[in-house]
């Protein structure tokens, strides 16, 4: 009798639990971080799921940021679309263009009544996924910029300072010879996402423009204008040092081995995303130094400020008036400063508000975790300009990976620097033209 009461009562219990959790507005959060960020994002989610008890946020794994943006147009067609969307920087002009599928997040935080200040946010973020007249159209959940990580043990073992990494691309080329010629490693440098690092942080590093209007963010109708004389010079510069074995070629696209070169002790320096930090550390046995991207002194307006990787959550229309009231309550929830701090700590991500960046800096990790604030430095070192605000092109997803063939060519000894930007440029142009084209 007591065993069956106690059953009874059991039941009674999960029937309610049942029920409370049926009543819960479930929202749907398509990502694209698998393995540890994946696993980072999930308690972010679980963390806001027990805050309070009114709406449940599930996030689902949808392969890349190519992939996930690819499944979710093709969701909406079929009205099965998630109400949030993880989407790539480079996705933002193509976003932007696809009225009436996208709820902007002013215009969400400003329906329901909840609190947004997009003052809070850093200016170098915010200013990326903003509409002319200033509204944030998006939510900057994962934002990070490129930097130099360097193996401290081989700086020393060929009698470099472990303490000041190269500043300049000069300095990169005394300091990578020194490792090569001293035997601390095989190579003196690589780098991922080549397009990301090598172009466009490149660009806006040494104030030059990508593109005409801004870098797209003032229309469509934007050209690129990035083949000039110092990113060509600099592409041959790359092919140069890669003939001499200072330098070595990680691969197209995310340059797939260029950390592996890093972490195996092959090449002393790497450049990649702020967020690869916690993986660096986690790979690495040697003594990890952080630095900014090198610059040529020779360009006027260098250096200038890195503009941001990562992506944003953006929303999506055909939900109801009550989930999207909880989309809200969850970005409130991403905004806290404790949220932030916590994300930027375990990730490498950027705080993007000044308060989580203020609270994780008395909390005393960056005194505890040197180098850990060089992506915020880098980033805010100076107000951006038009060249160094960010990007907006369309079909910029397609275009990056003209770029990153065309740079291989150079690499390959196929083209010269000068021949490879007039070729990209060409190419990525057509590709503009086509995505202007598809927007009457």
């Amino acid at each position: 009798m007591i065993i069956r009461s106690l059953l009874a009562g059991t039941a009674l219990s999960l029937s309610f639990a049942a029920t409370a959790a049926q009543a819960q507005e479930t929202i749907n959060w398509w990502h694209a971080m698998g393995g540890e960020l994946g696993e980072l994002l999930e308690g972010v989610a679980e963390g806001f799921n027990e805050s309070q008890s009114d709406y449940r946020v599930v996030p689902s794994f949808r392969g890349t940021y190519a992939e996930t943006m690819t499944g979710a147009i093709a969701a909406f067609r079929a009205n099965q679309q998630p109400h949030i969307l993880q989407v790539f920087e480079v996705g933002t002009g193509t976003m932007m263009a696809a009225e009436g599928a996208i709820y902007p997040i002013y215009q969400l935080m400003a329906d329901h009544d909840v609190p947004f200040d997009p003052s809070a946010y850093l200016d170098t973020v915010v200013s990326y996924y903003t509409d002319p007249d200033g509204n944030m159209l998006s939510y900057p959940f994962n934002s990070s910029t490129p930097i130099m990580y360097y193996n401290r043990d081989a700086f020393e073992a060929a009698g470099l300072d472990t303490d000041t990494p190269p500043a300049t691309w000069d300095e990169m080329v005394e300091a990578s010879r020194a490792i090569v010629e001293s035997g601390a490693a095989p190579c003196g440098f690589t780098t991922s996402w080549p397009s990301w690092v090598m172009l466009e942080n490149f660009s806006a590093w040494h104030n030059l423009p990508l593109g005409t209007l801004a870098n797209g963010f003032e229309g469509f109708e934007t050209e690129f204008v990035f083949n000039n004389e110092h990113v060509a010079r600099h592409w041959d510069n790359l092919k140069t040092w890669q003939d001499e074995g200072l330098f070595r070629w990680g691969g197209p696209g995310p340059g797939p081995d260029a950390f592996p070169a890093f972490y195996a002790g092959e090449c002393a320096i790497v450049f990649g995303s702020s967020a690869s930090r916690a993986g660096v550390l986690r790979n690495s046995d040697f003594s990890v130094g952080y630095g900014f991207q090198p610059h040529y002194d020779d360009i006027e307006g260098a250096p200038q400020n890195t503009i941001i990787g990562g992506a944003t959550l953006w929303v999506l229309t055909g939900h109801s008036d009550e989930q999207y009231h909880g989309v809200a309550r969850f970005f409130e929830y991403l905004s806290l400063p404790e949220v932030q701090a916590e994300w930027h700590q375990d990730t490498g991500y950027l705080p993007i508000t000044q308060a989580a960046f203020d609270l994780t800096a008395e909390q005393g990790y960056y005194d505890e975790n040197p180098g850990a604030d060089t992506s915020i430095r880098q980033m805010t070192l100076n107000p951006p300009t038009d060249n160094s605000r960010g990007l907006r092109f369309g079909n910029f997803v397609q275009i990056r990976d003209v770029i990153s063939e065309e740079m291989e060519a150079v690499m390959t000894g196929a083209k010269t620097g000068e021949q490879a930007t007039n070729d990209a440029v060409r190419r990525g142009n057509s590709l503009l033209r086509e995505f202007e084209a598809s927007m009457n």
